[in-house]
């Protein structure tokens, strides 16, 4: 069973925007060989479509809009759309992020990979079997492996 996860909008932008060996690029060619599931909800695809579409932050992509917007369509084909009917709030200080641990209890994720670990490690709930790693702990320590 391939495994289940919740990717965050920031791992997305770096992925695009970063070096070809970065990890968060690591973690998108994982979906697309469909060793990991990334759930998608409507919060989280909400966030990647209005990111995607600002010009600031990928002045340095060599995607434009239209060949982003393709991106995203393929990726959110891989997707597993997940609704969530239990809103665990208040949990986290910045409210824009319990979307985030939201959809992951929603869909039974085994982590959410994030570079914003210490606002999403900042909440009153924990949940055991949920871990929050950044795209570098998800590859060096093979995580969608032992969550297979």
């Amino acid at each position: 069973m391939v495994p289940k996860v919740v990717i965050d909008t920031n791992i997305i932008v770096s992925a695009l925007i970063s070096s070809a060996g970065s990890y968060s690029r690591k973690i998108v060619e994982k979906v697309f060989k469909d060793e990991i599931t990334p759930l998608m909800g409507e919060a989280l695809f909400n966030e990647h479509i209005e990111v995607a579409s600002r010009q600031d932050i990928f002045k340095s992509c060599v995607l434009d809009e239209e060949e982003r917007g393709e991106f995203l369509q393929a990726y959110m084909k891989c997707c597993r759309w997940c609704r969530i009917y239990y809103n665990w709030r208040p949990n986290l200080q910045d409210e824009g992020d319990n979307h985030i641990i939201e959809l992951a209890v929603a869909g039974g994720a085994g982590c959410i990979i994030t570079k914003n670990i210490k606002d999403l490690k900042s909440g009153e709930l924990l949940f055991d079997t949920l871990r929050i790693v950044t795209p570098d702990e998800f590859i060096e320590e093979a995580l969608w492996e032992q969550l297979q």
